[in-house]
């Protein structure tokens, strides 16, 4: 239940982060604040409001952008794992991306020798 409710949040405040019209409003919002500070003496005060908003937006946004980054990269694992599956690429490929950062690398290499040669064969052939 509460997964759920927390990803419908996340997909929303993730989606309305990206759009041109809440830049927008936050290039207005600092804007009002800059011309507030003749109005507040520059004060401290005056300064600590922007500062305290903007790490608070900042620490929230970090962990609703990571969730649903978390989640397309794993619906996109899963969808191209279901391709693999049903093809006739080699299902050795599904789940590697539990593998470490080395061991994702050597395969990579690996495929893309074999990209190589069969371009090089398909050359030959042309």
């Amino acid at each position: 239940m509460f997964e759920r409710v927390f990803t419908r949040i996340a997909n929303k405040v993730a989606y309305a982060a990206g759009l041109p019209l809440t830049f927008l409003g936050c290039c207005l919002i600092v804007l009002v604040w800059a011309a507030s500070g003749p109005v507040f003496g520059f004060s401290d005060t005056w300064q600590l409001v922007i500062n305290t908003g903007t790490t608070i937006i900042t620490f929230l946004m970090v962990f609703l952008i990571q969730n649903t980054q978390n989640r397309d990269g794993a619906a996109i694992q899963a969808k191209l794992d279901e391709l693999i599956r049903v093809g006739k690429a080699q299902n050795h490929f599904i789940g590697i991306e539990h593998l470490t950062e080395t061991e994702v690398e050597e395969i990579r290499k690996k495929c893309e020798e074999a990209a190589k040669r069969h371009d090089g064969r398909a050359k030959a052939k042309a």
